[in-house]
């Protein structure tokens, strides 16, 4: 998932919500065989071979000993940062109308009305924090089951959280699994109404967008990017030990 103001994120975290916090979150990755597969103390241990990372860890923390805590907190701390406001869209919610095109306006009608977006996709972040089965993935022969996988709960079969779409022309490819490659596939994903089983969302039905009206939510999505979220890498990366 984007971490795109994944400050206000509520009700769990990642896909499924398994992690509590965003300092839970944080060192989530660096263990996970599928991501960075190392160790929390191999990490530490790297870390504190770092002159660099030590004088900053001695100046917030008031030791140069690197631990597994204050890495997470340091690095929910910087997550939290990333904050994405200021978009066309806002702008237009806040009274100034010509801050959506004239196609973009009627994608925001529909979002609200034929498209059903406004039922997931809710409030400033446009996300209503909520998890639900939308079909992805029930095509297949073993589709992940998501929430399940952690709460064990039978109505939580395929369920997943839902994401902001805030920036989305960066976070691609889209769904939890990848499998959308653009925003023209996902609207076309829930124009048809998913794929049918037996836990899907009552909310996802067929929706009979015509193209003009697709091509309308198309030019909403690209005016919820907003400003001053994107990090850039720096010039230099330490040197490994």
């Amino acid at each position: 998932p984007s971490i795109i103001n994944l400050a206000y994120a509520q009700g769990g975290i990642f896909w499924d919500g398994r992690a509590a916090s965003l300092e839970e979150q944080a060192i989530g990755p660096i263990a996970n065989p599928i991501e960075m597969s190392n160790t929390h103390e191999n990490a530490v241990a790297r870390l504190n071979t770092i002159p660099e990372y030590r004088e900053q860890f001695e100046h917030i923390f008031g030791s140069p000993e690197v631990t597994i805590e204050n890495v997470w907190k340091a690095i929910a701390a910087f997550e939290r940062t990333i904050i994405d406001g200021n978009s066309p869209w806002d702008r237009f919610i806040k009274g100034e109308t010509s801050a959506l095109s004239e196609e973009a306006t009627r994608g925001w009608e529909l979002f609200q009305t034929k498209a059903r977006c406004i039922f997931c996709h809710a409030g400033f972040n446009l996300t209503t924090n909520q998890f639900r089965n939308i079909g992805v993935g029930f095509d297949g022969p073993e589709p992940d089951l998501g929430r399940y996988e952690y709460t064990g709960a039978e109505g939580d079969q395929g369920r997943f959280k839902t994401p902001t779409l805030r920036a989305l022309r960066y976070t691609g490819p889209y769904m939890h699994d990848g499998s959308e490659a653009t925003l023209e596939d996902v609207i076309e994903y829930y124009n048809r109404g998913g794929n049918p089983n037996p836990y899907l969302d009552e909310l996802i039905m067929p929706l009979g967008l015509t193209e003009q009206e697709k091509a309308a939510l198309l030019a909403l999505l690209y005016a919820f990017e907003g400003e001053d979220w994107m990090v850039t890498a720096p010039i230099q990366l330490p040197e490994e030990p």
